[in-house]
């Protein structure tokens, strides 16, 4: 009995710390937005309704691609390669850093939906938070400045911040989470590492070797895709 409380008190504190990750993030893309159009930066071009619609739209396209996962020859096998963040990118390159993490958050919660978690939801938290360290960022630098330089710097600065974010919040975080919730000890996990690469001994050298090279490859194919499709969708988007 003492042990499904305790699972369960793990379990309503981890809801809560994912709950107050979103309000936050949701908060600093809202602030952002409202100061990016105070500057003119950001005029709004669009109804709520068709705002909407569109991140609906969006969402609808990440959550299916989430369903192709592909497996990476240097990582374990919870490190799948999915390329859900490009639609949510377009979606945040077109309608704004709002826009862009409402898609983000509907995306998870339709696949959560659709097929569920296989990893205590550590998973899909992780998808969701790391995801978004490249998103918004890559769109606030964006709308500074509309223009395919500003693009592509912010796309470079995107999948920067996401490499290192990403890292550190799975090394001090994630891990030792969903080592916790899943119930595999972190022997468990590291020992998946091992057995694809013998230079994986500890928690670091599995971040260093596996998270790194996973978020670097992520972050640029999203960005050559985003830059090769946004100057063709965009117009449609625009369009009254």
């Amino acid at each position: 009995m003492s042990d499904l409380i305790q699972s369960v008190q793990e379990n309503l504190e981890f809801l809560g710390v994912c709950l107050l990750i979103v309000i936050v993030i949701f908060a600093a893309a809202s602030i952002t937005e409202k100061s990016l159009r105070k500057k003119n930066a950001m005029p709004r071009t669009n109804t709520p309704a068709r705002r909407a619609a569109i991140v609906g739209v969006f969402s609808a396209i990440a959550a299916v691609l989430m369903y192709l996962e592909i497996p990476l020859w240097f990582a374990p096998s919870f490190y799948e390669l999915d390329f859900s963040e490009i639609p949510v990118m377009i979606c945040a390159f077109a309608m704004g850093p709002v826009a862009g993490v409402a898609a983000e958050l509907c995306k998870i919660l339709l696949k959560l939906v659709l097929k569920g978690t296989s990893t205590a939801f550590v998973g899909a938290f992780a998808n969701f938070v790391v995801g978004r360290s490249m998103v918004l960022p890559a769109s606030i630098l964006y709308y500074i400045r509309k223009n395919k330089k500003m693009a592509m710097a912010g796309l470079a600065l995107g999948t920067v911040v996401m490499t290192f974010f990403g890292s550190a919040f799975n090394a001090f975080y994630l891990l030792p989470k969903f080592s916790e919730l899943y119930g595999m000890p972190m022997e468990a996990i590291i020992g998946m590492g091992t057995a694809i690469n013998p230079r994986i001994d500890s928690v670091w050298s599995l971040v260093f070797f596996a998270v790194v090279p996973f978020n670097i490859m992520k972050g640029i194919i999203v960005s050559l895709v985003t830059i090769l499709l946004y100057k063709h969708i965009s117009p449609i988007l625009k369009r009254h």
